[in-house]
């Protein structure tokens, strides 16, 4: 099946409406996707933070959204969690720069369809909105690092410990400024 009837196939089960919201902090990336999903057909509601992207959703429940998980003012999961409060047939997807198992099943517990880790190119995050295969490869074929192992696995007992450093410095033997020098940096490849 090709790119064109696989969209065509997907679009029956996706709502009709084209309004998309996009939570993102990040000023350039959130232009560029702007730019990007405009260009796909989407009409776009642009927001910088989580008390403007539920102040859109509470206006105007849009049919698709992208979602920065941590922004200044709080927690992405927050907007998803309105939106489909609001809109239950509502597509949206969490994007991190942090991305860990734990958060990306807490994600989906609260209502977001997909969730992409950073950087994700907007061909990838279109693909994700749309349910759309895209050729990737296999897991066996791009197995994960043992420094990703080691973040995945801090970051799933962090969320365990609802995010307090200390508890989950405790409870992986492990010095607290240690762990938070880890924390505060991007999940290794």
């Amino acid at each position: 099946m090709d790119f064109d009837a696989a969209v065509e196939a997907t679009l029956g089960e996706l709502p009709q409406e084209r309004s998309l919201l996009i939570v993102e902090d990040d000023k350039p990336f959130l232009g560029r996707l702007t730019r990007a999903m405009e260009a796909r057909g989407f009409l776009v509601t642009a927001v910088e933070s989580v008390a403007d992207g539920l102040a859109a959703v509470e206006a105007a429940p849009p049919a698709f959204a992208i979602i920065d998980m941590r922004l200044g003012d709080g927690n992405g999961i927050d907007v998803i969690s309105s939106l489909k409060e609001k809109r239950p047939d509502a597509r949206g997807i969490i994007l991190t720069g942090y991305g860990n198992i734990a958060t990306a099943v807490t994600a989906v517990k609260l209502g977001a369809f997909d969730y992409l880790a950073k950087p994700a190119d907007a061909d990838e995050i279109y693909h994700a909105l749309m349910a759309t295969k895209i050729d990737k490869p296999d897991a066996v074929d791009n197995p994960m690092s043992a420094d990703r192992v080691r973040w995945e696995h801090i970051q799933r007992v962090y969320e365990s410990c609802d995010r307090n450093v200390s508890e989950t410095a405790r409870r992986l033997n492990m010095h607290r400024r240690t762990l938070q020098r880890i924390l505060a940096k991007r999940a290794p490849r």
